[in-house]
């Protein structure tokens, strides 16, 4: 009988023993799930935290860009707008300068129609001249003739008068030598036709020219 009792005290020793490491072992368990939940946590936070200060850099970054940006707008503008004045000086230059090309142009028409009426008036004045010229050319050589006409019948009178003897001349004198009176005056007529047809007559040699 107290056998079986000590037998029976041992087996509830061994059944609690048996249950107390069972329970150990699910502690030990819970404790690894736990940790390793603790540690993927961790890790999460840890990769959040790593994504908030990246997110912040990256908030930054587009700051500072954002920053730069507006400066090089404002920079933008700025030089747009100078440029703006500078192409309304520019049109402004360029139409007063179309304004003064337009007007020197007007003024060199106007000299060079100035220049070409006188031109065709020095034109005309040349060709009258020239016309008097030639005018005052023919008149030279029609009086270059007649003057060799009158140095031709010069020379005969020349002639006539060294060939007169004095017979001839008293014969001329005497009241009642009527033959040779006449010779002597057909004679005195002939050169005087002569030389009449000799004279140069400018006005009339102008009209026959």
């Amino acid at each position: 009988m107290k056998s079986r009792f000590v037998l029976l005290g041992f087996g509830l020793l061994i059944a609690t023993g048996a249950n107390a490491e069972g329970m150990e072992e699910r502690l030990r368990t819970q404790l690894r799930s736990t940790t390793q939940q603790l540690q993927a946590l961790q890790s999460q936070q840890a990769q959040a935290s790593a994504a908030q200060l990246a997110a912040q850099n990256e908030a930054k970054a587009a700051q500072a860009q954002i920053k730069q940006l507006t400066a090089q707008l404002a920079k933008a503008q700025g030089i747009a707008e100078q440029l703006a004045g500078q192409q309304q000086s520019l049109h402004s230059q360029a139409q007063a300068q179309v304004a003064a090309s337009v007007e020197q142009t007007g003024k060199f028409k106007k000299a060079y129609d100035d220049l070409l009426v006188m031109a065709r008036g020095k034109e005309a004045e040349r060709a009258r001249l020239e016309a008097q010229l030639s005018e005052r050319d023919t008149q030279v050589q029609q009086c270059s003739a007649k003057n060799q006409q009158m140095y031709g019948v010069a020379k005969q009178i020349l002639t006539a008068y060294e060939n007169i003897d004095v017979a001839e001349v008293m014969k001329i004198r005497q009241p009642f030598a009527g033959s040779a009176r006449v010779k002597f005056d057909e004679l005195a007529q002939g050169f005087g036709d002569d030389l009449y047809k000799t004279q140069f007559d400018a006005p009339q040699a102008a009209r026959a020219h």
